[in-house]
């Protein structure tokens, strides 16, 4: 039996509409503690549409029938109803079928935050994001079906390849900020922007050429910490941006930090180069 503070700590807050959803108003259930302390236990947690997914079973004290339903942290995870085990044909969320327990293929049109588990927000929290990679990675890396169906590695190898995707782009705020304008239809095309402001595209050439022609390790580490400074700025602006819904600046800003991140990685190819050289 689950308890008001075990649930809390899973983080699954919106107990009571999914109270409502099933049983109308939820009149009865309106006493959280009585709710849990009478009518819930706790069957096994699974990982499923981007989504911790805790399978409650609700005991009606009526007809004493068992309903199932899923309760996720901060939505009702609906279409997970409607997706079918390719085993047993059971419902099955998006990584493993909480049935059968056999991993599931990936599932179209689930937006990197949805399988990463995280608000489909600019300003996300990168370390729990690499925790929940690390968690994914655990559950669905290929060397752990080694010894299963030919179906399950391919399945196994597909998730563990469409997680390692949405990590990648989630984990940096240029491929990420790519990405929300993408979900949004609109695209940053690639190589140098005509419409740029002339004075960015200057300031971009001077440090260019200014990295290409030191030989100075503190001149290069300077312009790194130059670099992180911009592009920190940028990316509160961005933040800013993408809140009020304004995409044209996003756009806008998003390819001059383009610029910025460049220069950032070839501050990286830089010290690199000078260390061998030493």
């Amino acid at each position: 039996m689950v308890t008001p503070h075990q649930l809390r700590r899973l983080g699954c807050f919106d107990w009571l509409q999914c109270i409502r959803k099933v049983y109308g108003s939820g009149h009865r259930f309106l006493n959280p503690k009585h709710f849990f302390r009478c009518r819930v236990t706790f069957n096994s947690n699974v990982v499923g549409h981007g989504r911790y997914i805790c399978n409650l079973l609700h005991h009606d004290s009526g007809s004493q029938t068992v309903k199932y339903f899923n309760l996720v942290t901060k939505r009702l995870c609906a279409n997970s109803v409607n997706r079918k085990c390719w085993s047993c044909g059971s419902s099955a969320p998006s990584f493993f079928c909480p049935s059968c327990k056999l991993v599931q293929p990936p599932e179209e049109r689930t937006s990197y935050f949805e399988i990463m588990d995280c608000e489909q927000t600019f300003a996300l929290d990168t370390q729990r994001l690499q925790r929940t990679y690390l968690q994914l990675q655990r559950s669905l890396h290929p060397d752990h079906f080694s010894q299963r169906t030919s179906k399950e590695q391919e399945h196994s190898a597909e998730q563990s390849a469409s997680v390692n995707k949405a990590y990648r782009t989630l984990q940096k705020p240029l491929s990420r900020g790519l990405y929300m304008l993408e979900l949004q239809g609109m695209h940053l095309d690639e190589g140098t922007d005509i419409t740029a402001d002339p004075q960015l595209l200057m300031e971009v050439m001077e440090i260019n050429e200014s990295l290409a022609e030191t030989r100075s390790e503190d001149e290069v580490n300077s312009i790194g910490r130059s670099m992180k400074e911009r592009l920190k700025d940028l990316t509160e602006q961005i933040d800013t941006a993408l809140s009020k819904g304004d995409l044209q600046s996003t756009k806008a800003l998003l390819a001059e930090m383009k610029y910025f991140a460049n220069i950032e990685e070839k501050v990286k190819e830089k010290l690199s180069d000078l260390a061998e050289s030493a």
